[in-house]
Order: structure tokens, then C-alpha cells, then sequence
């Protein structure tokens, strides 16, 4: 197994790395105080910084890393993975910059895979520019979410247009005015097969109906650096047929498809805050002295240390194997890596999290920091495209039945 980058990855590495230490990370305290500073704070595709590092981003040719094929970068997963990893060390500003955030991120790669070529002129193309922004409105508020079969918003056609009603909650986005369009998952036939009834749908924002009612806040904190998270309702919304994405009873597939590429993204990027997480964590142990020695002399926090060390090198070994799996199988294929990836990034990083946290004492709870911050962004990961529990059942169902079929062909034909 080869483990070194090729020459491109290490170029454009080189390349991220400069970036980051000239424009990003002496911008990161300036970028937060611009966005409490104004009237829209979830507007944050209006940032002046934002929009220099964007320019720059482009000039230096690290625009849409994420997206293989000719419309975006052509990088393979395993190739991404290496600079999705260092945008993690400054999340709230480095993907924005790289117009490589979620959730625009998978909306790009489902217009692009499934898309028509008018929904791609019309929506893919401005994303892919960063002109516009865009949310996926899934989870729903009465249901239980964890099995996207129970979505209950109505996508009822009428002619040559859909009627949409229902109400969605937490959607990444919302907040931002310059969120053109939501991608919408609801069901357009309740009387077909239980995984035949979604379908997924185009709704522009302006469209009569659309009413985002609220902002969600996530462990007492508001994501302004992604435009929110909102409530929504569809009231008689109506829209052209030509906005159903793919065929009617094809939206739950689509779904999975949009799931895969999202879930390991998450995975890099949080593997890129936990060695900040550890580097803050170091720095703060030799900068501190406690009952006569430094904390790094302490003999519990250099066993923090070394397990957080220790548990990133396992995660991203891991992640670099599913990459290589997706790259080489497809995604259907390394389902069972994605799985197990999901599960174990975010515990692990939670837990680094927290002992950066205690190193820090009174203050990692605070803003000077922003360790509470990212302890509270890694714990929605446990959530976000799909609850542990969903992961860890399917993950044990496969298990089971590769383990009864490893037993049945070692069972004698004549026993």
C-alpha cells in the first residue's frame, strides 16, 4: 500500500498550507467580528473578507476542490482528503473560502450526478461560481428523522406543476439570503414501496409559500458562518414539474448518494480540528504551571496527549482507507467504511475536545478559545447525516450476515 501523496496533492498541499498561514488564520478573529457586526449576521456570503480569501482561493487555483470531474477540481477522494483535512483546522472560515462548505457541497455533487442539464445551467453553475448559496430540507420536526422514509411533506402534482406542504427544521442555510434554493425531500406517493415514496425537488426561495420561521440554535450557539440553521414551512407552494430532481420514488436513493460524500467530508475536516484541538492543547500545557510543574509535566495530561494523538492517527488511517475505497468500489461499495468512519470520527474527536477543554481550564468554556464552540459542532456530527444508532444497526446487520455467510461455507456439503 503506497502512502505517499502524489505530485499533484503535494502541490496543491503546499499551495492550501501557504494559503491558510498568509490569509486565513489572521483573519479568523476579524471574519467573526465582521459577522456580528452585520445587520444580517447569516448573510456571510456578503463578508469582505470572505470574498478577498475568495479571489485569492481562486487565483491560487483551490476553488471546489471537492468535486471530481471536469466542473470541479478532478481530485479523487483520497487526493481531497489531504486538503479537506486542513480546512478542518479552520472550519468557519476555509471551506467558505474554498467554496468547498456543506451544505452546498452536496448540493453540487446531487445537481451534478442527477440533475438535468436545465437545473444545471439554472442552479449548478452559479453554486459552482459561489454566486448563490443553497440548503437540503430534510429533517422534519414531527417525525422521527433517523429513518428519512418518515418524511411526511407533500409533494402532490397538479398538472404541470407540484404542490409542496409541510414543515422541515434545522436545515443548514436557511437563514442566508442568498440561499437561492432549497433542495426539498417530501413524498410524492405514500402508496408505493416504503423507500418509492420520496422524491426530491428544487424550490427556489422567493417562491409564494416558502416561509422560514426561525432560527435553531445548536447547544446554545448560532452558526452564522453557514447561514443558520432554520425552521421552514411549504404552504401550497407550488412549483414547475421540471424542478423534480431525478424521477418520482427516486428521492430516498438520491438521498443515500448525496450521504456518502458528505459523511466523509465531515470526517476530514473534523480530523483537521482535532490536531488544532491538540496543537492548542500542548501550547497551553507548556504555558501553564500547576502545584510546582508545567501541566505537560503532569503525568494525566501527557496521557491525554497521547491518547488524542493516537485515536487522530487511527481516524485518519481509516478515512484514507474509505477514500481509496470510493475511489476504487464506488460509494456503494465502501458503505460499511463510510459507516463505520461516521461512528468513530466524531466520539473520538468529541473526546479530544473535551480534554483540550479541561487543559484550558475556566477559559476553554468561553469565546477567547472557541474549544466550546467546536466541542458543540463535533457533538452535532453525531446527528448530522444520520444518528450513530442508524449507523451502528446497519453496520451490525452486515456484520451478522457476512459472519453467517463466512460460517455456512465452511459447514461440510455432507454434514
Amino acid at each position: 500500500m503506497e502512502f505517499a501523496m502524489d505530485a499533484r496533492t503535494e502541490a496543491l498541499k503546499a499551495e492550501l498550507e501557504d494559503f491558510m498561514e498568509k490569509f486565513v488564520y489572521p483573519n479568523e478573529e476579524a471574519y467573526e467580528a465582521e459577522l456580528e457586526a452585520m445587520p444580517e449576521p447569516y448573510a456571510f456570503t456578503r463578508s469582505k473578507i470572505l470574498n478577498e480569501l475568495r479571489d485569492e482561493a481562486r487565483r491560487r487555483g483551490l476553488w471546489n476542490l471537492f468535486l471530481p470531474g471536469e466542473r470541479g477540481a478532478g481530485l479523487t477522494n483520497v487526493q481531497y482528503a489531504t486538503l479537506c483535512e486542513i480546512t478542518g483546522r479552520a472550519r468557519t472560515l476555509a471551506p467558505a473560502a474554498l467554496n468547498c462548505a456543506a451544505p452546498d457541497t452536496g448540493n453540487m455533487e446531487l445537481l451534478n450526478e442527477f440533475g438535468t442539464e436545465e437545473q444545471k445551467e439554472k442552479w449548478l453553475t452559479p453554486l459552482l461560481n459561489g454566486e448563490i448559496r443553497s440548503a437540503f430540507a430534510m429533517t422534519e420536526p414531527a417525525v422521527a428523522s433517523s429513518d428519512a422514509t418518515n418524511v411526511e411533506t407533500s409533494i402532490r402534482r397538479e398538472g404541470d406543476e407540484y404542490v409542496i406542504n409541510g414543515r422541515k427544521w434545522f436545515i443548514t442555510g436557511a437563514l442566508n439570503p442568498d440561499a437561492a434554493f432549497f433542495i426539498v425531500m417530501g413524498k410524492t406517493d405514500p402508496t408505493e414501496a416504503r423507500h418509492r415514496q420520496q422524491s426530491q425537488i428544487i424550490v427556489p426561495r422567493d417562491t409564494p409559500g416558502l416561509k422560514v420561521l426561525r432560527s435553531m440554535d445548536v447547544m446554545g450557539f448560532k452558526d452564522h458562518y453557514n447561514g443558520g440553521h432554520g425552521e421552514i414551512e411549504f404552504d401550497n407552494v407550488r412549483v414547475p414539474v421540471s424542478n423534480l430532481i431525478g424521477e418520482e420514488g427516486g428521492g430516498f436513493g438520491i438521498a443515500q448518494a448525496r450521504l456518502g460524500p458528505g459523511r466523509i467530508h465531515h470526517c476530514m475536516r473534523a480530523i483537521g480540528m482535532a490536531e488544532r484541538a491538540i496543537e492548542m492543547m500542548c501550547a497551553r500545557a507548556d504555558s501553564r504551571t500547576a502545584f510546582g510543574k508545567t501541566l505537560s509535566e503532569q503525568g494525566v495530561i501527557r496521557d491525554w496527549i497521547a491518547e488524542s494523538r493516537v485515536r487522530v492517527e487511527q481516524l485518519r488511517l481509516m478515512v484514507l482507507k474509505t477514500a481509496w475505497l470510493m475511489d476504487t468500489v464506488g460509494n456503494k461499495g465502501a458503505h460499511t467504511e463510510i459507516q463505520t468512519i461516521k461512528i468513530a470520527t466524531p466520539q473520538a474527536i468529541e473526546w479530544i475536545f473535551d480534554k483540550a477543554i479541561q487543559v484550558h481550564g475556566a477559559g476553554g468554556l468561553s469565546q477567547d478559545f472557541n474549544l466550546a464552540e467546536g466541542f458543540a459542532y463535533i457533538r452535532t456530527l453525531r446527528f448530522a447525516d444520520g444518528p450513530d444508532e442508524v449507523h451502528k444497526n446497519a453496520l451490525a446487520r452486515n456484520e451478522l450476515k457476512r459472519q453467517r455467510a463466512l460460517r455456512e461455507e465452511k459447514v461440510p456439503a455432507n454434514a
